[in-house]
Order: C-alpha cells, then sequence, then structure tokens
C-alpha cells in the first residue's frame, strides 16, 4: 500500500471516530459510554498522523530530483516519485471497509441475533440483609438484574403478587416458543457483552430487537426466593418504546406511568 493510501487511511479512520464520538453517540453501540476520551484523542491522533504522513509525502516529491538528475522544478512533480516496491496484498484494502463504515454506514447495535447466542450472565449472590424494602409504588420499576435476584434470592419473597415495570428488547426463544424480555452489558466493549434475560408470558412476541416496556407480576415456577424459581413474568401490557442512548446496561425503565 503506497504512502499516499497509508496517508489517507488514517485519515478517514481519524475521522470515523471523531464522528462517531463528537458528532453522534454511534461509539455507544460499540463501547461503554467512558471510553469516549480515549476514542476521541485516538481520533485526533489518527488525523495528525495521516496529515504528517501526507506531508511528509508531498515535501519528498518536491526535494526529489528530475529523471535527468537536474532538480526538480518548484512545485513539480518528477515522473518517478512514486513508490516502485510491491505493497501488501490486496486484502490490506480491506482496511479501508471500517474506517468507510464509521463515516457512512455505522453497523448496528447488538441485540437479539447475539443475546440468542450468550449464556445468560449470572446474577451476583446478594446477602438477605442487603434486600432493601421495596416502595409502594405500583408498577414498580425494576432492572431485569434487580427482577432476577428477587425472584433466586429474596426470602421474604418480596416480589410476589407485586406489578413490576422492567423495560428491554425482544429475544424471541430459540424453540420459537415464547420470548425473552432482555438487556446487553459490556465490561469493556461490544467483544465482551453479556446478557440478562427474563422470560415473558401470556403475550405473543413483538418483532425481534423492539425495546419495550412490560408490566406484570413473577410467573410462578419453583420456589419463589429460591434459584428454582423462573425469573419469568406474566405479562399484563406491553409498550413499545425508544431504543435508550446507551442501552448497554441493565437500567430501569426510563417510562412515565
Amino acid at each position: 500500500m503506497r504512502r499516499p493510501v497509508q496517508a489517507l487511511l488514517l485519515a478517514l479512520s481519524g475521522l470515523g471516530l471523531l464522528k462517531a464520538t463528537l458528532l453522534s453517540d454511534l461509539y455507544l453501540r460499540y463501547v461503554k459510554e467512558g471510553m469516549r476520551p480515549l476514542l476521541v484523542a485516538s481520533g485526533v491522533v489518527l488525523l495528525a498522523l495521516g496529515a504528517a504522513e501526507g506531508w511528509s509525502y508531498a515535501a519528498r516529491l518536491r526535494r526529489a530530483p528530475a529523471a535527468d538528475g537536474s532538480p526538480a522544478p518548484p512545485g513539480g512533480t518528477p515522473d518517478h516519485g512514486h513508490d516502485h516496491g510491491h505493497g501488501p496484498p490486496w486484502v490490506a484494502w480491506l482496511l479501508f471497509l471500517p474506517a468507510l463504515s464509521l463515516l457512512f454506514w455505522a453497523p448496528p447495535a447488538l441485540g437479539a441475533y447475539t443475546a440468542s447466542r450468550e449464556t445468560p450472565q449470572a446474577v451476583p449472590v446478594t446477602d438477605q440483609d442487603d434486600f432493601d424494602p421495596l416502595p409502594a409504588t405500583s408498577p414498580l420499576p425494576l432492572t431485569l438484574g434487580d427482577f432476577t435476584r428477587r425472584v433466586q434470592q429474596d426470602r421474604s419473597r418480596a416480589v410476589q403478587g407485586r406489578t413490576v415495570l422492567m423495560a428491554g428488547f425482544v429475544t424471541p426463544d430459540g424453540s420459537g416458543d415464547g420470548w425473552y424480555l432482555t438487556r446487553l452489558i459490556l465490561n469493556c466493549c461490544a467483544a465482551d457483552a453479556q446478557s440478562v434475560k427474563v422470560r415473558v408470558h401470556g403475550v405473543a412476541a413483538p418483532k425481534a430487537d423492539t425495546w419495550v416496556a412490560v408490566t406484570g407480576t413473577w410467573h410462578p415456577s419453583g420456589t419463589l426466593g429460591t434459584s428454582s424459581a423462573e425469573a419469568g413474568l406474566d405479562a399484563r401490557t406491553v409498550e413499545r418504546i425508544a431504543r435508550p442512548s446507551n442501552g448497554y446496561t441493565d437500567g430501569p425503565p426510563l417510562v412515565t406511568r
């Protein structure tokens, strides 16, 4: 790959990162929010390297002697100023695809396809004394992780009979029977995403990847307050909502009831 092309690739990569971090929130599709300063810095460095590489190549061409040995005319370009060496295989040109995708077509966020192939994340074990009394609000907003912990670990059975409200995206059951309310959680980037799922009963599955807010009560299966209890919900209402700007968190539902 010749030096002008290398400079262009560096510049496009830098511009793509800056567009995804400064001009939009596209970066949240691939990494956690805290990574933004590092991505901005990386974009600036790549853009500066691309500009420096292009400037260095242009300066070399201006200084190069002409083919007959005479100095190149001011501002002239000698006819042998290009590289004669063989570049890397054509596959190296594929490096342009991620750079151009950030500028013109950003890959979609992870969703049901990834969640259906991931083993659900095990919720941390919570000491019984750490479960606070639940407020009297109805429906009660909970994260998927909080609901799962209450169902499987809270021996006081505080969620029994309570109408809860949770939000996430739709992941169809692989067997085609039922669906899951799902959240994906990142430790660092999309490569290490883990899912948290709550099975939904009693309502037909909306389209995969649709973000919804679901109200309902715990679906009786197993013994409440033990690991045998299913993290399931008998749904009463399912309302379509907009995807949060940062959907890679197990956050409470941001809807008004």
